[in-house]
C-alpha cells in the first residue's frame, strides 16, 4: 500500500526555489486588474513595454478568432474592443506558457498539456457564457491554468508520478484521484498554491483549487455554477489519450449543469473545436488531431 505523505509536503515541494517568477508585465496587469479606477490606457501601458506581449496581444485580437473587419493596430483600441479582463487573462496565461518548465518526462509533452488546457478552457467559457454566468472570462483563465502544476510535480517528483502516469493509463484512472491516494493532496491543490505564491486574484484560486471537485460544486447550485464549468471541462479528454474513460462522467455533469441533452452538447462540441483550431495557432500549438466531436460519437 502507497505511503500517504501528509498535506504540508506540498509546501516542501513547492519551495521558494522551484517556482517561476512571472513577468513584470502580467504582474503590473494583475495588479491593475484588481481595480475598478483604471481604463485601456493605465492597462495599455505594461502591455507596451513588453513589446513581445504587445505583439502577441495584437495578433490575438486580429485572429479569426474574433473576427474583427478591420485590422486592429493599437493596445488602447484592441482593449476597448476585446476587453480589458480578456486581454489580462491572455496576457497571464501567455506568461505562465513562457515560465513553466518542460520537465523532458518519459511520455509527457508540455505541449499536450497546453492544448488540452486550451480546448477545456474554450468549453469552459462558452458553456459560461450559455448559462450566463458573470465574468465568463474568468472560466476562461481559471480552465487554462488549472494544470500549470502538472510539469513542475513531474520535474520534483519523477519517480512517484512515473508510477502515477502509468497507473493512470492501465487503470483508466483521473490522475487527481492517484495523487489524493499517495500524496494526500492532487495537482489542484499544488496549482492553488502556485497560484497564491504569484498573488494571483482570488477567484481565479478558487477556480483552479476546485477543479477537481464537479459534484460538490453541483451539488451547490448556481452560486457555485462558474467553477463547475471549470471543473466540468477538466473531465475532457487529452489529447493524447485515445480514449475517454470520463465520457459518461462528462455527460451526467453536462445535463445536471445545463439541464441540456446529446443534441445541445454536440452543438458545443462543435462551436468549442472551430474555436480551438483557430485559437492554438496564436499560441504557436499545433490542432488537436482528434476532435471533441470524433469523441462524443464514439
Amino acid at each position: 500500500m502507497s505511503t500517504v505523505i501528509n498535506t504540508t509536503a506540498l509546501e516542501d515541494v513547492f519551495h521558494s526555489d522551484v517556482l517561476p517568477a512571472l513577468p513584470h508585465s502580467a504582474i503590473a496587469l494583475l495588479q491593475l486588474s484588481q481595480r475598478d479606477d483604471v481604463g485601456p490606457p493605465e492597462f495599455a501601458k505594461p502591455i507596451e513595454a513588453d513589446p513581445g506581449l504587445m505583439g502577441q496581444v495584437l495578433k490575438f485580437v486580429n485572429s479569426s478568432y474574433f473576427g474583427f473587419s478591420r485590422e486592429i493596430m493599437s493596445v488602447q483600441q484592441a482593449l476597448t474592443l476585446v476587453g480589458s479582463r480578456a486581454i489580462t487573462n491572455f496576457a497571464l496565461w501567455n506568461a505562465v506558457f513562457s515560465v513553466i518548465p518542460n520537465p523532458k518526462f518519459g511520455p509527457f509533452d508540455l505541449k499536450s498539456l497546453w492544448q488540452d488546457s486550451l480546448r477545456r478552457a474554450i468549453l469552459a467559457r462558452k458553456l459560461g457564457r450559455s448559462l450566463k454566468v458573470e465574468n465568463a472570462e474568468d472560466l476562461f483563465a481559471g480552465a487554462l491554468l488549472q494544470d500549470m502544476a502538472i510539469p513542475l510535480l513531474l520535474k520534483e517528483l519523477p519517480e512517484q508520478y512515473q508510477s502515477l502516469v502509468e497507473r493512470r493509463a492501465a487503470e483508466g484512472r483521473r490522475l487527481s484521484g492517484l495523487e489524493q491516494e499517495l500524496f494526500g493532496w492532487d495537482h489542484a491543490d499544488a496549482a492553488a498554491l502556485l497560484a497564491n505564491r504569484w498573488s494571483l486574484p482570488k477567484d481565479f484560486v478558487t477556480l483552479i483549487a476546485q477543479h477537481t471537485q464537479l459534484d460538490s460544486l453541483l451539488g451547490q447550485g448556481d452560486a457555485a455554477r462558474g467553477g463547475a464549468c471549470v471543473a466540468l471541462a477538466s473531465l475532457l479528454p487529452s489529447c493524447s489519450d485515445e480514449d475517454w474513460n470520463e465520457k459518461a462522467e462528462f455527460v451526467r455533469g453536462y445535463e445536471r449543469l445545463t439541464q441540456g441533452d446529446q443534441a445541445s452538447l454536440a452543438e458545443l462540441f462543435v462551436s468549442v473545436d472551430e474555436d480551438t483550431a483557430s485559437f492554438a495557432p496564436l499560441l504557436k500549438l499545433p490542432t488537436p488531431k482528434r476532435t471533441l466531436s470524433a469523441y462524443l460519437a464514439e
